[in-house]
């Protein structure tokens, strides 16, 4: 995040986008997105996915290739080629803007060959129960990049680098396969019994090998591309404690700080807390909990509790470790963990996030630029101006009037550092109203506009500092102080 002034994340893509135009879009558009207020953008997988050029990145086939081989069916990514690549982080990084990529370790797809493995089947809803002896099956575990062909890395992964697999080839059976030898991780989420295997084939992090692999793997990608951290994919399905040593690697290798958010797909914030104690702080999390709060409420409308909305969520119980968001690629429709919040809470909840002091929030792409595939309209026209508002006006002292269930709101005082900074924000998910707010000395006598155009004319704040700011019927109004 940039010293001084307050950071915004965007995760710059949704599932759907056509192939072949982000990397030069990102490119192109770097200098607006600095203007307009972001500070960071999460880029996604820039690796070859079994599915070639039409692969969103999350069925990781070759680590090593970033656009840069025939493999696959293609020689670009989804994303476009490894050369696109590294001009859409130089862009960035010429605009101020940090890059992020988005990494998944947990798993490998689209295998080049078949092995005979022995392996046991184990029960879906409870993966300690064996549901069968062992028998041999034939498995996708081999994996030797003949379009790569040694470049880079000379490693070849086949079954004893995997602790299991979904699916039997020689019959065609799909069930959750575990090696012979094999056992599955204490430190990992427990739904289910115990959530290590994910999907694909399964990558086993008590392998020695496998973890010098995937470190090395790490000092490369930075070496190749000049990164400012990482968004890291399913870390509740992998053995909590292996990102506390990769990372440690590679921010010695880097000589520099490397900012890092786990994706841990859980709405108890119990849960993260405990990843977070094990892992000693190392990374931080998505606020899950936070977007289902925000999704609840988007659905309940006015029978929702305002006063209640960041009760068990993580940027109220671990503030400065939390990424809150309001949706993802994931969460959109049509999505495996689709949980869209509906439009007319969007505004309130972004304001919720980004106009507050807690938390580094995480705006999504697929807000900002609408999903045309869903008829999703873009929402920039006022997110532009509430991140624009983060940037310059959310600064101080800060007083929380969470005091209806309806209507809600907080102030900030401002800070000598930001010149024209402090603004104050009212809320309602039902009837709007007025509420009388204090917005500190400074900014006393001082008068106030709506800057999401909500609501006319202009608030005075009297000689004591208190001002009577209003929000329209399930609105939110974010109240500036007039330049002078």
């Amino acid at each position: 995040m940039n010293t001084g002034k307050n950071g915004t994340m965007m995760q710059y893509f949704e599932w759907e986008l056509p192939s072949g135009i982000l990397w030069k879009q990102a490119a192109e558009k770097a200098g607006e997105l600095a203007g307009d207020g972001i500070t960071a953008v999460w880029l996604p997988p820039a690796y070859k996915g079994s599915g070639g050029a039409d692969d969103v990145g999350y069925a990781v086939y070759d680590l090593y290739d970033l656009g840069e081989f025939g493999q696959k069916g293609s020689v670009a990514t989804k994303y476009g080629t490894k050369e696109e690549y590294l001009r859409a982080v130089d862009a960035l990084h010429a605009a101020g803007l940090q890059v992020y990529a988005d990494i998944v370790l947990d798993h490998k797809m689209g295998a080049d060959g078949l092995e005979e493995v022995l392996a046991c089947e184990f029960a879906r809803e409870n993966r300690y129960e064996q549901i069968d002896g062992e028998e041999t099956i034939s498995a996708w575990t081999k994996f030797d990049f003949p379009g790569r062909n040694g470049v880079y890395s000379n490693f070849r992964w086949n079954s004893g680098h995997f602790a299991a697999i979904d699916r039997d080839e020689k019959t065609g059976r799909s069930a959750i396969f575990q090696f012979r030898g094999k056992k599955w991780q204490d430190e990992v989420d427990k739904e289910f019994g115990n959530f290590e295997y994910l999907m694909g084939a399964s990558i086993d992090l008590s392998n020695e090998e496998v973890v010098r692999e995937l470190t090395e793997w790490g000092k490369w990608y930075l070496h190749e591309v000049p990164l400012d951290g990482f968004r890291i994919d399913a870390v509740k399905h992998m053995r909590f404690t292996f990102y506390s040593h990769w990372l440690a690697e590679l921010r010695k290798e880097a000589e520099r700080e490397l900012f890092a958010v786990g994706e841990y797909w859980n709405g108890d914030v119990a849960k993260l807390s405990n990843y977070i104690d094990i892992t000693g702080g190392t990374l931080s999390l998505f606020d899950v909990p936070l977007h289902f709060r925000f999704r609840d409420a988007a659905n309940a409308g006015g029978a929702f509790d305002m006063r209640t909305i960041f009760d068990r969520t993580l940027v109220r119980e671990n503030p400065l470790l939390a990424v809150p968001f309001v949706d993802n690629h994931d969460t959109q429709p049509g999505q495996s963990l689709e949980s869209w919040v509906q439009d007319w809470f969007k505004p309130l909840a972004y304001a919720l996030i980004l106009l507050r002091g807690d938390g580094y929030p995480c705006v999504f792409y697929g807000d900002y630029y609408g999903i045309p595939t869903h008829s999703i309209m873009p929402k920039r026209q006022w997110l532009r101006p509430m991140i624009k508002a983060r940037e310059l006006l959310s600064y101080g002292k800060q007083h929380d009037y969470f005091d209806d269930p309806h209507l809600v709101g907080w102030t900030r005082e401002g800070d000598e550092a930001q010149p024209g900074s402090g603004l104050a924000v009212v809320m309602s998910n039902e009837v709007g109203g007025s509420k009388t707010m204090y917005v500190g000395e400074r900014l006393a006598g001082r008068a106030f506009y709506d800057v999401l155009g909500n609501r006319s004319g202009i608030v005075m704040a009297g000689a004591d500092g208190n001002a009577v700011f209003s929000a329209g019927d399930g609105s939110v109004s974010v109240w500036a102080p007039v330049l002078r």
